[in-house]
C-alpha cells in the first residue's frame, strides 16, 4: 500500500501525515492517517471521524479503537483510520471549515477549490482509491441528539450487509446526498455506511460504546478479528419524518430518542414564556423516535422529533 509515495508493507503499522494547508500564522496543518496492515491478504477498511469538526463522538470512537489496540490484532486485511478529517473545524469547534463550507458537501473536491473542497480532494485522491469499504462517524447537529443508528445506501446490497453486521440499535435505509462522501464512494463502488449517534460537542458513553462494538462486529464479519460483541436486535426503518414546532416558545419533551410511540401520542409541549398558552406536540404516526431536539427554546418550524417506521 502506498500513500503519497510512502509505502506501508504487510505486517506494518504507520502514521502517514498529509498536508492539508496552513493556518494564517503559517502553522502547518497535517491530516494524520493511521494505517494498520496484517500479513494476510484481505479487504482494506476505512474508519473516518471528524468530517464535521464539532462531532466529537466519532473522533473518540476511533481514538479508543486505536488506543486499545483493536486494529493491531488483524487476522487479515488492512485498516485506514482517520480520527479527525476536518482538522480546521475540529480546532475551531465548528461543523464546517473557516470559510463556512461543509466538507461533506464538497466531494470529490478540487485541488484548486475552497478549503472544504481541497480537504475532500485530498481524501478522494489519496485514501478512497485504497479502500474496499468504510464507516463514517457522525453525530446530530447543534442541539440535536441522534439515537445510535447505522445508515446505509438504499438499494445497495453491500452497504446493507455492512449495516447488518454493524448492528446498531436502528438500521436506516437512506438515499445519498449530492457531493457527500457516501455518494462519491458509491459511485466508486466502495460502499461507506454512516454511524450517527449523540449530539455535537458532547461525549456520550452509550453512543461511543455502541460505535466501538459496531466496528468490531464489521471487522469480525470480514474475518479480520477473531471475535466481537454479540449483535443486539436492530430495528430496520426506511421511512422517516420530522415533527416540527407549530409555534415558537419553550420546548419540553416528554418522550426521548429510542422510544416507541403511537400516532396521536403526546411527545412534548411548547409553552409561551408567560404561562398563557400551551401546545402539545403529537406523534403523526406509529414508529420510533430516532432523534430529538434538546434546545429549551424553539422557533416556529424547528425540528423537534425524528420519527422512523
Amino acid at each position: 500500500m502506498i500513500i503519497r509515495k510512502q509505502e506501508i508493507g504487510k505486517g506494518e503499522s504507520r502514521i502517514i501525515r498529509l498536508n492539508v494547508g496552513r493556518l494564517p500564522s503559517h502553522t502547518r496543518i497535517d491530516l494524520n492517517v493511521h494505517v494498520y496492515r496484517s500479513e494476510a491478504e484481505g479487504p482494506t477498511v476505512l474508519l473516518n471521524g471528524g468530517m464535521h469538526g464539532d462531532e466529537i463522538n466519532g473522533v473518540e470512537i476511533i481514538r479508543r479503537v486505536i488506543a486499545d489496540g483493536v486494529v493491531e490484532k488483524l487476522l487479515r486485511g488492512s485498516v485506514i483510520a482517520i480520527p479527525v478529517l476536518n482538522i480546521h473545524g475540529f480546532n475551531n469547534f465548528s461543523r464546517d471549515v473557516p470559510d463556512g463550507k461543509d466538507v461533506n458537501r464538497s466531494f470529490p473536491g478540487s485541488s484548486r477549490g475552497s478549503l472544504a473542497s481541497r480537504v475532500a480532494h485530498l481524501f478522494s485522491k489519496n485514501i478512497l482509491p485504497l479502500i474496499d469499504f468504510g464507516i463514517d462517524f457522525h453525530t446530530g447537529g447543534r442541539n440535536r441528539y441522534n439515537y445510535p443508528q447505522i445508515r446505509f445506501t438504499k438499494g445497495n446490497r453491500e452497504s446493507r450487509e455492512l449495516a447488518d453486521a454493524f448492528a446498531a440499535p436502528f438500521t436506516v435505509s437512506t438515499n445519498t446526498i449530492p457531493k457527500s462522501l457516501r455518494r462519491t464512494s458509491i459511485i466508486a463502488d466502495k460502499p461507506i455506511i454512516v454511524y450517527e449517534g449523540g449530539e455535537n460537542q458532547r461525549f456520550d458513553g452509550f453512543v461511543i460504546e455502541r460505535g466501538i462494538a459496531g466496528i468490531k462486529r464489521v471487522l469480525h464479519s470480514q474475518n479480520m478479528l477473531s471475535d466481537a460483541p454479540p449483535p443486539p436486535e436492530s430495528i430496520f426503518v426506511d421511512t422517516r419524518t420530522w415533527v416540527r414546532a407549530k409555534r415558537a416558545g419553550i420546548f419540553c419533551w416528554w418522550k426521548k430518542s429510542g422510544q416507541k410511540v403511537l400516532k396521536g401520542e403526546p411527545l412534548g409541549v411548547i409553552n409561551d414564556p408567560y404561562g398563557q398558552e400551551e401546545i402539545r406536540v403529537l406523534s403523526p404516526k406509529d414508529g420510533y423516535i430516532i432523534g430529538h431536539n434538546n434546545a429549551p427554546v424553539v422557533g416556529q418550524g424547528d425540528a423537534l422529533f425524528h420519527i422512523a417506521c
